[in-house]
Parts: structure tokens; C-alpha cells; sequence
């Protein structure tokens, strides 16, 4: 049974429309998502602070093995045709380069002001966090600021010098089909088993993870939850009346397009976004109630709320020029293969690593030199030395 046949069916017999049952799917995925980040306390932004500062790779292992997992399990569901990977936004033909160069640095950046990315940072939303809440209300505004708002001249200038056409489509297997002559589906096969294979070993090359199931269900869990969102958005809830690009995890645009719902459009049916976001929140409410770790936390310094306030508009500003965040480039991109995904990642792991490295040092630019300051003389006091 295929997509549109299963959305009649369910219509049929429940009297259910597509568009309810994708929501109501992508509601449990969020759930699903938001429990297992709280539970677990993973963070993609975490994940680079414990490498830089403690030489940990603990949570960026988890990291990798849930993009090998979501990787196999997007590319299985392509290929057994279920979902066509070809179709979604990150497989676009033309190639914004500067904004996944730019947007991924601004936001990496960000996010490590921001005590987290916008997904940890609606995980800890919804177990009580009022700083979370005041970077993602302007992670939100920034977003549409710089896609619709005061700032879209600017995306409209670097979009103008800064993109690249790749012909039909800038997945890898079909640059490198291109530049060699070789099948797509080849490339395809060869890319995924390649690109998983490596991550695993990283993942699992360290005898300590390897003896921590915890962690090892956190990364399988996280990546499963990937090629669930293609089949709810693009296999459950097919419309052939209506169709439209498959989606799956991402939390820029959906933080930024729920707020915009919750302001002008609570009387339409919630869709891919709000049902998003909302699960998430209740998840992550559920299993913090469940634990016991609901608790009001609020700004106690002047500084931290600047940073969030700085780190909540420089995500919503980096994530539209990036098209995506740590979840939605850096989990869900880079299953599909997609070019500018993967060089968003790496974009973002590098505005990581500036933004640990600015809180560490105090310094905007800490990979220059420190300036050498001269010595000030020592005052005299009349003391004597005593040899």
C-alpha cells in the first residue's frame, strides 16, 4: 500500500484527511524526540563544548552514530521508493554556498551563547527554562526577520553572489554521476555504505561507548527519528491532490513559523511546525515530570541574559541563511547527501568551536595571537629583597 493509498484508506474508515494525520505523526515524533534528548541530556552543542574543552568525544560518538543511522534509514526508504529524497528542500539544483559557509558559522556561534541549539533549547522549554524560552522568541523573530523582515535585502544580496547551479540537483551521487558517468544509484549505494561505515567506526572504536548501551540507544533512537519524519510527511500523509516536499526533523524554521501561528493563526489546522514543536515540548515535559527535573530556571546575571539575547538572534539570522540548524542540516541534511548540508555542518561545527573558544578566552577572535602587553613596573614599596 502506498502513501495516497493508505491516506484513503485511513480517510475512509476514520474519516481522517492527510493533513491531520501527518500533524498527529509528527506530533508523536517530536514527543519522541523531546524525551529522548531530555532523558538522555544529549546536545549537539554540548557535544563540540566537551571536545574542546575537555577532549571528550562522548556525545559528539552519539552525534555520529545517529546521522549513520539516519543516513541507512533515509537512503533504505528511497530507494525502496517509499519516500524520494530527491524532492526535498535540501536537494534543491542551485547551491546557496555563502549562506551554509556563513549562516552555519553565525549559528554555531550562537547556539554556544545560547546555552544550546533551538531543539535543546525547546527541551529545556518545556522542563522549565525561562532563558530558553527568551532565546527562542528571538531565534523566531530573527528568523523571519532575515527571511521576510528587515534583513531579506541582505539574504537577497548574498543569495544574489553567492550560489552555485548544480544542475538538477545537488545530492552527491548526482554531482559525482555527472563528473564520472557512473549511475547515480551507484554513487548512492557507495556514498551511504562509505560515509556510515566511518561514522560507526568513530562511534564505536572507543571500548567505553561501546560498554554504554545508553548512549548507544540515544544515537539509534535520534537517527531512527529521521526516516520517520519522511514517511509521515511524505509517505502517511501523501495527497496526490496536494502534494508536497517531504520533511523531517528541523527546528529553525518551525520555532520561528510557530510563533507566527500562535500570533495569527490559531484558527487553522496545526501543521508540520506546530505539531513539531509542540511534541517536543510535551516530551521533554513528560520525562522531566516523570524524573522530577521540572524547575523554573531564570536569568540570575545581567551577561547571561545578553548572551542569550545575542545567542537567540544570531541562530535565527544563521540558521535562515543556512537553511537549517544542527538538527535539520546536521542530522536530517546530511541523510539525504546533500552538498550544501554537509558543508553547513562543517560550518557549524567550526562557529562551534569559535564560540567555546570566545567564552574560554574572552576573546571575539580567539584563534589570533593574544596581544603582549608590557609589563607594568613594579611599585616601590621599600621593601628589602632577602637573599
Amino acid at each position: 500500500m502506498n502513501g495516497s493509498e493508505a491516506s484513503s484508506f485511513m480517510g475512509a474508515v476514520f474519516g481522517i484527511v492527510p493533513e491531520t494525520m501527518t500533524a498527529f505523526a509528527v506530533f508523536l515524533i517530536g514527543a519522541a524526540f523531546g524525551a529522548v534528548v531530555q532523558r538522555s541530556h544529549f546536545c549537539t552543542m554540548g557535544s563540540i563544548s566537551d571536545a574542546v574543552l575537555f577532549g571528550s568525544l562522548r556525545r559528539l560518538r552519539i552525534w555520529a552514530l545517529a546521522i549513520a543511522m539516519a543516513l541507512l534509514g533515509s537512503q533504505a526508504l528511497d530507494g525502496a521508493g517509499l519516500v524520494a529524497l530527491a524532492g526535498t528542500s535540501y536537494r534543491q539544483p542551485v547551491l546557496f554556498w555563502l549562506g551554509a559557509v556563513l549562516g552555519g558559522l553565525v549559528f554555531g556561534f550562537g547556539m554556544v551563547l545560547a546555552g544550546g541549539c533551538p531543539s535543546r533549547n525547546l527541551v529545556r522549554l518545556g522542563t522549565g527554562s525561562l532563558k530558553a524560552l527568551t532565546a527562542l522568541l528571538v531565534t523566531g523573530i530573527a528568523t523571519y526577520a532575515t527571511i521576510l523582515g528587515v534583513l531579506a535585502p541582505l539574504h537577497a544580496s548574498l543569495r544574489a553572489v553567492g550560489t552555485l547551479p548544480l544542475g538538477e540537483d545537488q545530492g552527491l551521487p548526482a554531482i559525482l554521476a555527472a563528473a564520472t558517468g557512473l549511475p547515480a544509484t551507484a554513487w548512492t549505494v557507495a556514498l551511504t555504505l562509505l560515509v556510515a561505515s566511518a561514522l560507526l567506526a568513530f562511534s564505536l572504536r572507543d571500548p567505553a561507548f561501546r560498554r554504554a548501551p545508553g548512549e548507544i540507544a540515544t544515537g539509534l533512537a535520534l537517527g531512527a527519528l529521521v526516516p520517520a519524519g519522511w514517511l509521515a510527511t511524505g509517505w502517511l500523509g501523501a495527497d496526490p491532490m496536494t502534494p508536497a516536499h517531504p520533511q523531517s526533523l528541523t527546528y529553525v524554521g518551525p520555532v520561528g513559523n510557530s510563533l507566527l501561528w500562535l500570533m495569527t493563526g490559531g484558527s487553522d489546522r496545526p501543521g508540520f511546525a506546530v505539531a513539531l514543536v509542540a511534541g517536543t515540548l510535551l516530551g521533554a515535559f513528560a520525562v522531566g515530570l516523570w524524573c522530577r527535573q521540572i524547575r523554573l530556571e531564570t536569568f540570575v546575571a545581567r551577561d547571561d541574559m545578553v548572551r542569550h539575547l545575542a545567542g537567540g538572534a544570531l541562530m535565527g539570522c544563521g540558521g535562515a541563511l543556512a537553511q537549517g540548524c544542527t538538527i535539520g542540516q546536521g542530522l536530517t541534511g546530511v541523510a539525504t547527501l546533500s552538498l550544501g548540508s554537509w558543508l553547513t555542518l562543517a560550518a557549524i561545527l567550526a562557529g562551534g568551536w569559535w564560540g567555546v573558544k570566545h567564552l574560554e578566552t574572552g576573546r571575539l577572535l580567539p584563534f589570533l595571537p593574544a596581544p603582549v602587553r608590557a609589563a607594568a613596573p613594579l611599585a616601590d614599596t621599600g621593601a628589602r629583597h632577602v637573599r
